[in-house]
């Protein structure tokens, strides 16, 4: 199938990954164990290391990547600009079950993309190597906007680390803040190749279908979704955030499978706030994007 089936993993970006770890411990998420990155600069070429590394909070469908610049004397692999606009999300990416056929797609459509991006990393310290197969959007401004095929999904979604204390289960909702959200939202519905449909407060929702397995060898078939709203109505969607520039990346909903419950007793005495999809983490708490859980 040509096109993005699912919402697969929301990436966060920092200069301090280790604050970034104790904020993202201290919500209830088991992390996987650090990891450094290497990959090929451009389709043909050698892979070398890149000055980045991350850890990640596997769900049971998708993922949240904690992803900090380590060594600023190796590839940042566009982190460096990333933070230069604010600390906090950057990337998005969308589950494909192939990339040639996205690749010819996307192609079709006149988006100058030299090929297919690799790009690996041990799953653990002298662990086994996680492979992935990326077809990013070039040069978009809302940060990393990109299609992801999990090469080898069974190594990353390890159950050691989806043991979270809050509850969490599933990454459902993005929230994007933009200009132009018809604008925005074309460059998406390209990206994907999936329609957008109107949101009720203004700009547009693009929804993944779903497959099952999409978003991880244990996720259901569960519909996902972008919201791109105008900077106006972020602060009815999550309260009290504003974006520090456009586009912004404002935050994400993460499904649980009690309805919140074990995630309000782990939140205890952080400055959370009600929203209207849950409780609310603010961006201040959370590495800079907000996180509501449902």
């Amino acid at each position: 199938m040509s096109v993005a089936t699912t919402l697969d993993h929301v990436g966060l970006c920092t200069a301090d990954l280790p604050g970034l770890i104790a904020a993202w411990e201290r919500m209830g998420f088991c992390l996987s164990p650090r990891a450094r990155q290497s990959g090929h600069r451009t389709p043909d070429g050698p892979v070398e290391p890149y000055g980045t590394e991350n850890r990640c909070a596997f769900l049971r469908h998708g993922y949240v990547e904690l992803l900090g610049l380590v060594d600023p004397a190796l590839f940042a692999n566009g982190l460096d600009g990333f933070l230069a606009r604010y600390t906090g999300a950057h990337i998005i990416a969308f589950g494909i079950q192939e990339t040639e056929g996205n690749l010819a797609r996307l192609r079709a459509g006149g988006l100058p993309i030299p090929g297919v991006s690799w790009l690996q990393r041990p799953v653990e310290a002298g662990g086994p190597i996680a492979r992935f197969a990326r077809l990013p959007f070039p040069d978009a401004p809302e940060g990393r906007l990109q299609l992801i095929q999990h090469l080898t999904p069974e190594l990353v979604w390890d159950p050691r680390w989806m043991a979270h204390t809050n509850g969490a289960e599933a990454l459902e909702t993005t929230i994007l803040a933009v200009a132009s959200p018809a604008e925005t939202g074309a460059r998406l519905s390209r990206l994907t190749g999936q329609p957008l449909r109107p949101d009720p407060l203004g700009g547009f929702v693009l929804t993944l279908p779903g497959a099952a397995g999409g978003a991880g060898p244990f996720s259901p078939a569960l519909a996902t979704h972008l919201r791109i709203l105008p900077e106006a109505v972020l602060g009815q969607v999550l309260p009290g955030v504003t974006a520090p520039t456009l586009p912004f990346i404002a935050g994400m909903v993460i499904r649980t499978g009690d309805q919140g419950r074990a995630a309000r007793a782990v939140l205890e005495g952080l400055p959370t706030r009600p929203a209207p999809d849950g409780l609310m983490v603010p961006p201040e708490a959370a590495g800079g994007a907000a996180v509501v859980f449902a």
